[in-house]
C-alpha cells in the first residue's frame, strides 16, 4: 500500500472504539520475527505469511471468529451480571436506608418537638463533610464513601431516646438537673443498641460502626466537658464532631415547647463562641463557609406546626 502500510491500518482500527474489537489478521509476505512481533503488539490476533494455503487460512479465520463470538458472549454476560449486581446492591442500600429512617422516626415520634430534625441534621452534616473534605488533613478520613456512610448513619444519632422515660422525654418544659442526667443516658443507650445489632449480625458493618460513633459521642465537647465519656479533641470521632455542630445548630434555630426558635445569626454567633470549647475549631471554620446553606435547609424543612413561632432566617 503506497500511502499506508498494514501496521498503520491496524493502529488506526485499534484506536477507534467502533473497530478496536474487530480481530485483525496480518496476511503478508514478510516473515521476519520482528515484523510478526510488531503486528501482534499492535493488537493483531494472528500473522499469516505467504505463500498461503486457503483451507488453512479459512480455518484460522473461522477459529478467530468463534473466539470473538465467545468473547462477546462473555462480555455481554459480564455486563449483564454487573448491572444485576448494581441493581440488587441499590435495592439493598435503599432498603437499608428506609429501615434506618423508620427506626429513627419511631424514636423521634416519642419526642413531639423534633419534627424534621432528622432530615435537617442529616443535610447539615452532609454540607459540613463535603466542605471539610477539601482540607488536606481530613482528605483521607472523608472519602465520598465515608461521607455517604456518615450521612446514611446520621438519622440514628438519637436512637437511644427510646430508652428515656416518657415523663422526661415528653416533659413540657426544661428538665431538672436530675432529669437531665437521665436524659443524658440516651447516648450510651443508643451505642449499646447498635452494638447489640452488630453482635446479632455476627460481623462488623461499616455504617453501623459510624452510627454507633455518632449516637454515643455527638454530645461530647472539644474541651472534654461533654458526655457520656468526657473525651476531648481528636479523641472524639470525626463523625460525632460533625454531628455535634449540626445537632446544636438545629436545636438553636428550632422551636421547642419551652422556647422559640432562635434567629440564624444568633445561632451562628453562639457556635462561633463555642469554637475550641464545645466544637472542633476546624469544623466551626467550615461551618462559617456554609452557614447560608444551613439557613436554607432550616427554612426548607421548617416544621409545619411551628412555622408561626419562628423562622431561622
Amino acid at each position: 500500500m503506497p500511502e499506508m502500510d498494514g501496521y498503520e491500518v491496524c493502529r488506526r482500527l485499534k484506536h477507534k472504539e467502533k473497530t478496536r474489537e474487530i480481530p485483525i489478521i496480518f496476511l503478508t509476505a514478510k516473515s521476519d520475527v520482528q515484523d510478526e512481533q510488531m503486528g501482534l503488539d499492535l493488537g493483531a490476533v494472528d500473522y499469516i505469511t505467504k505463500p498461503i494455503s486457503p483451507p488453512i487460512v479459512l480455518a484460522r479465520i473461522r477459529n478467530h471468529l468463534l473466539q470473538k463470538a465467545a468473547a462477546d458472549f462473555l462480555k455481554d454476560k459480564n455486563q449483564y451480571l454487573e448491572q444485576e449486581v448494581m441493581r440488587r446492591t441499590s435495592e439493598i442500600v435503599t432498603l437499608q436506608d428506609v429501615t434506618i429512617k423508620i427506626v429513627a422516626s419511631l424514636a423521634e415520634t416519642r419526642d413531639n418537638e423534633t419534627g424534621n430534625h432528622i432530615k435537617r441534621t442529616q443535610l447539615y452534616l452532609q454540607e459540613l463533610a463535603h466542605k471539610l473534605k477539601s482540607h488536606t488533613q481530613f482528605a483521607d478520613d472523608l472519602t465520598d464513601k465515608k461521607i455517604d456512610i456518615m450521612v446514611r448513619s446520621a438519622p440514628l444519632h438519637d436512637i437511644g431516646k427510646v430508652g428515656v422515660p416518657d415523663k422526661i422525654l415528653l416533659k413540657p418544659g426544661r428538665l431538672t438537673p436530675e432529669e437531665f442526667e437521665i436524659m443524658k443516658t440516651h447516648a450510651a443507650i443508643g451505642r449499646d443498641a447498635i452494638e447489640l445489632a452488630e453482635k446479632q449480625l455476627g460481623k462488623k458493618v461499616e455504617f453501623l460502626e459510624c452510627a454507633k460513633e455518632i449516637a454515643c459521642y455527638h454530645h461530647e465537647k472539644w474541651d472534654g466537658s461533654g458526655y457520656p465519656e468526657g473525651i476531648a479533641g481528636g479523641q472524639i470521632p470525626l463523625s460525632a464532631r460533625l454531628m455535634a455542630l449540626a445537632d446544636v445548630y438545629d436545636a438553636l434555630v428550632s422551636w421547642r415547647v419551652y422556647k422559640p426558635g432562635m434567629p440564624h445569626q444568633q445561632a451562628v454567633d453562639i457556635i462561633v463562641e463555642g469554637r475550641g470549647k464545645h466544637f472542633d475549631p476546624d469544623i466551626v471554620d467550615i461551618f462559617l463557609e456554609v452557614k447560608d446553606q444551613f439557613a436554607r435547609i432550616a427554612q426548607q424543612y421548617l416544621d409545619e406546626a411551628k412555622k408561626d413561632f419562628s423562622s431561622p432566617l
